[in-house]
């Protein structure tokens, strides 16, 4: 848990709800905490096991190990809670694959390529199944004309990091001349910026974990924002301004089309584990369009996925459970 991004803390709060979780007369469990955090700055060498006492005890990143009582603990799986890099753009994946350590997500390139918004938007938009705005991606060391975004994606638009999460630096644009700071904000947080058509309509999630053999996909959610956010912008995410429907009270038809095409994309971009697909229903058009995939999907008590799971008649620890159970027998 942890990890480099402004995702830190929000890690660190699904870490600490999967740990807690977990049956600890089956399962050994350690935090590992991926980068040390102080005075709002991240140390990106600073890797430790942070023990139920408090003290953090280094790891050793050569193999991944720590020392517990005067012995050597190496790890038959590592439970990758980290939301943004380096837990979901698949760096750690690539990390374990090379140290021969199971985990419990999408493989490295899955990894990769859902992460960076634009990519996965070309690769899902080939896939023909689910329609997929509209859309510019902008790098920051490359020239772009802000006059061509405007003329091709119209106003409102969204700005966003590319490779990001939890809505951090994503604005809703609603003036040209809001456009390029906007811009600047989303390039604070990540390198390269997706400039996208904005699409009026209601919000749904959905949530799959392939385990055993079986492929589960949970009942949807709908996002509702409330307190004045037009969207589910972080402050709507985390701070409670919004209201998270499951299952969502939709027609059954629109429910059944986003399980399906959740089902399809899951499998058309090789996923693993537990992973979570945002979509709009766009009111005006009576049409599904794809947001984006969420390989590690938050897993602190108030999550979407542990409440859809729950609404399937699957406890929390029993979720993880299965997760974990079917990344050891991979």
């Amino acid at each position: 848990m942890g990890g480099f991004s402004g995702e830190h803390q929000i890690s660190i709060n699904s870490g600490c709800q999967v740990y807690d979780s977990l049956d600890k007369q089956k399962y050994n469990v350690y935090k590992i905490v991926i980068g040390g955090l102080k005075d709002g700055v991240i140390d990106r060498n600073q890797w430790y096991w942070l023990a139920d006492d408090g003290t953090h005890r280094p790891v050793d990143r050569a193999d991944f190990s720590v020392v517990d009582k005067g012995e050597k603990v190496l790890f038959d799986l590592a439970f990758i809670i980290i939301h943004g890099n380096p837990g979901e753009n698949g760096v750690m994946q690539g990390y374990f694959d090379l140290l021969g350590i199971k985990y419990s997500t999408c493989g490295f390139y899955t990894s990769a390529l859902t992460f960076n918004k634009g990519y996965c938007n070309a690769v899902v938009r080939g896939f023909d199944v689910v329609h997929v705005a509209d859309s510019y991606l902008v790098y920051g060391d490359q020239p772009f004309e802000e006059k061509t975004i405007l003329e091709h994606l119209g106003l409102p638009l969204f700005v966003k990091p590319a490779s990001g999460g939890s809505s951090v630096a994503t604005t809703k644009v609603k003036k040209a001349e809001d456009l390029l700071p906007a811009i600047r904000e989303a390039l604070t947080e990540d390198s390269a910026v997706l400039v996208e058509q904005f699409v009026k309509g209601r919000e749904f999630d959905c949530g799959i974990l392939k385990a055993s053999g079986k492929k589960f996909v949970f009942p949807i959610t709908e996002i509702i924002p409330l307190g004045g956010h037009e969207f589910f912008d972080y402050a709507a995410k985390y701070d409670g301004f919004s209201n998270e429907v499951t299952p969502a009270e939709v027609e059954p038809e629109i429910a059944e089309e986003i399980q399906e095409i959740s089902s399809r994309l899951y499998d058309l971009l090789d996923c693993r584990g537990v992973v979570r697909f945002d979509y709009i229903y766009d009111t005006d058009k009576s049409r599904l369009t794809f947001l984006e995939v969420n390989t590690i999907p938050g897993q602190s008590a108030e999550s979407i996925v542990p409440k859809q799971a729950r609404a399937m008649g699957i406890s929390t620890s029993k979720l993880y459970e299965m997760i974990i159970e079917d990344s050891l027998n991979r």
